[in-house]
């Protein structure tokens, strides 16, 4: 089943921010998936997806993205109800 196509973004207030990151670090040292919820939507992220810190400079501002980036069949069979929600 082919997931509907999504662009968002979403502001955090700092203490929710600081509680996704500290948890999305034990999951990315620990090499297991872990679930994420972003806007209402719970999304699952496999151990195996890649981690970038993008900068980007124009206009007068600056802006630092850290993304995690994987295909969507890395997610087929992987019993997505055992990992945590961050």
């Amino acid at each position: 089943m082919s997931k509907a196509e999504r662009d968002i973004e979403r502001f955090y207030s700092t203490e929710a921010v600081v509680a996704k990151l500290r948890r999305l670090a034990d999951a990315l040292e620990s090499e297991t998936a872990f679930r994420i919820q972003i806007a209402g939507e719970r999304i699952r992220v496999p151990a195996r997806a890649q981690f970038s810190v993008e900068h980007e400079r124009g206009d007068g501002e600056e802006e630092i993205e850290f993304q995690l980036k994987w295909r969507l069949d890395d997610q087929i069979g992987s019993g997505e109800d055992e990992e945590p929600v961050v």
